[in-house]
């Protein structure tokens, strides 16, 4: 991949999952060559996070808005991500619920990091789905070899497409990983309509000891951010942007997965 600027022989090349975004963010998007990013961030609602891909998308970057939905109860996550999702969804319905309603959506529906950890897809949950998901992903730098591996097998089974991305929660995880598509990519449709046609693409990520260590200090990163105490604080008060209870048509309050008082976890 071409350093210091973004693809110029007709392909895209665009980092499917970033969890960040600000002035170094796009700075270093740049610097490694990427046309476009898929910012999704968690607990953080739609409107914002268009409001901030349009103010940090310029003529040389392209900010796709995404949404990584947190469905069930703590004790059942899984993660769900929608690109360029039509309408605000809350976290925290069932899995079912989710799926349900983003299938509806003129988006482009990811599996990441399939049954990683206690926090995916299983590859039944795939399979029943299949209909309506774009695409598996089979890298990240916060996984470890094992990891990668089952979600190539994950892959080969559901016969779906697949991504690969950084899932940056830190800056300098930019541009680790990135999918070149085979077609220009200037707007959130455009990208949408690559994954929903399974455009052809190729997949890379880097390599070598620098790329090693960022992928061990992404994943020690998960100690803090998927700690019970900061699930407890920030969630279960009820005031997330992303709660069903909070700016979104009422019928959400029904289907949160922890009832009207909030359930157990």
């Amino acid at each position: 991949m071409a350093q210091g600027g973004a693809s110029t022989d007709g392909e895209s090349r665009v980092d499917l999952h970033v969890k960040i975004l600000d002035e170094g963010v796009v700075r270093r998007a740049k610097a490694v060559g990427l046309d476009a990013i898929v910012y999704a961030p968690h607990f953080t609602h739609l409107s914002t996070i268009r409001e901030r891909a349009a103010r940090f998308s310029d003529d040389d970057l392209l900010v796709v808005p995404g949404r990584e939905y947190f469905t069930g109860k703590w004790s059942t996550r899984k993660h769900v991500l929608a690109v360029d999702p039509d309408e605000p969804v809350p976290d925290f319905l069932t899995f079912e619920d989710t799926m349900a309603e983003i299938a509806g959506h003129d988006a482009g529906i990811l599996v990441p990091h399939p049954e990683f950890l206690t926090l995916s897809m299983t590859e039944g949950d795939i399979a029943s789905y299949a209909d309506d998901i774009d695409a598996v992903e089979v890298y990240n730098p916060k996984h470890w070899p094992w990891d990668d591996r089952r979600a190539r097998e994950i892959a080969r089974e559901s016969e779906l497409p697949t991504f690969l991305s950084s899932y940056a929660h830190l800056t300098t995880t930019i541009g680790e990983a990135w999918v070149a598509f085979d077609r220009p990519v200037d707007t959130a449709a455009d990208l949408v309509e690559a994954l929903r046609t399974g455009a052809p693409r190729r997949m890379y990520h880097r390599d070598g000891l620098a790329h090693r260590l960022k992928r061990r200090v992404e994943f020690a990163h998960l100690g803090w951010e998927n700690s019970h105490d900061k699930f407890k604080r920030v969630v279960l008060p009820g005031d997330e942007p992303t709660h069903p209870a909070g700016d979104y048509p009422d019928r959400f309050a029904d289907m949160n997965a922890y009832g009207s008082d909030g359930g157990l976890l």
